[in-house]
């Protein structure tokens, strides 16, 4: 069990909340919360993360990409820990499971979001898998961007208030995750970069280099919580300060990655994530304590 729930990367799993937590503060600040299809939002991204998690693991092994002793999280798989052929078939249960929790769905958001669930089942896959693995090419990055920050937000929002708003509040909501949940991705490839380079796995970090990369966390750091802020338009000019010191944690997390190596990374990994998920949390309150207006009467819970 202890090699399952390690597979699973418990330290990642907020990047996949967050995205559902802040769809759902522009959801009320929409006038449109409603809880049952949060919660199959929430099981759903969550499951699709762990998925991914798997699919991720199998199809690297495969490929031989994976060694023993890696500095980052331990490998089931390649430590002899979980059989392949049982980590594959785990990752196609998770995947058949999330998309009987994504069809229920259906009733709040109508059948044309079956494309989407694909799309994202597809990703969970592509990621690792396929005749062009997304984080193999230095595309990872932006598929964290699109698939944690842009769909979770919008498509939340959308199966709570059964409308596209894609106004400001929603699209800087989106963005300002995914840039934060990205920079998740940048520390694991930042610590992963010389075993990568040499299984020829080409992440952004080993195509652009460490100074360049540390530079983008820089970026995404100031720019995701400066996006939280604009998001939270109606907010007391005091809540600027929170905003400033999740930044500011995430500048001390950057230099802390600078000078880090190996294992030491993992801890800037989980509270990098951890701080997007406290993020989230504060978007959300501030967007049911100042919405556009008066939203109480709006609740449901069907």
């Amino acid at each position: 069990m202890k090699e399952w729930i390690e597979a699973m990367r418990l330290r990642t799993l907020p990047v996949s909340v967050a995205g559902v937590v802040a769809g759902t503060g522009c959801a009320v600040f929409h006038h449109g919360f409603s809880l049952v299809p949060m919660m199959i939002c929430l099981f759903f991204a969550v499951i699709a993360q762990i998925a991914s998690n798997f699919a991720n693991e199998y199809y690297d092994f495969k490929k031989g990409l994976d060694k023993k002793g890696r500095e980052g999280f331990r490998r089931g798989v390649t430590e002899g820990d979980i059989a392949p052929e049982a980590m594959r078939k785990a990752t196609f249960t998770l995947l058949a499971i999330d998309i009987v929790i994504g069809c229920s769905l259906i009733w709040w958001g109508g059948w044309w979001l079956v494309p989407v669930g694909a799309a994202i089942a597809i990703f969970a896959l592509a990621y690792s898998a396929g005749p062009y693995p997304l984080s193999h090419h230095g595309l990872g990055d932006v598929a964290v961007v699109i698939f944690f920050g842009l769909v979770p937000v919008v498509f939340t929002e959308y199966v709570q208030t059964r409308v596209f708003s894609l106004d400001s509040v929603t699209l800087c909501a989106a963005f300002g995750v995914g840039l934060l949940a990205a920079n998740v991705l940048i520390v694991n490839n930042y610590r992963d970069v010389k075993d990568d380079a040499e299984a020829g796995k080409r992440t952004t970090v080993v195509i652009f280099g460490r100074k360049f990369m540390s530079r983008v966390y820089f970026f995404n750091a100031i720019a995701g919580n400066c996006l939280f802020a604009m998001a939270a338009t109606n907010a007391p000019a005091w809540t600027a300060a929170i905003w400033a010191s999740l930044a500011g944690a995430n500048l001390i997390l950057w230099n802390k990655m600078k000078v880090s190596e190996g294992a030491q990374l993992n801890h800037v990994l989980k509270f990098t994530s951890i701080l997007l998920f406290v993020g989230s949390l504060f978007l959300l309150a501030v967007l049911s304590l100042w919405p556009q207006g008066a939203w109480a009467n709006q609740l449901s819970i069907p």
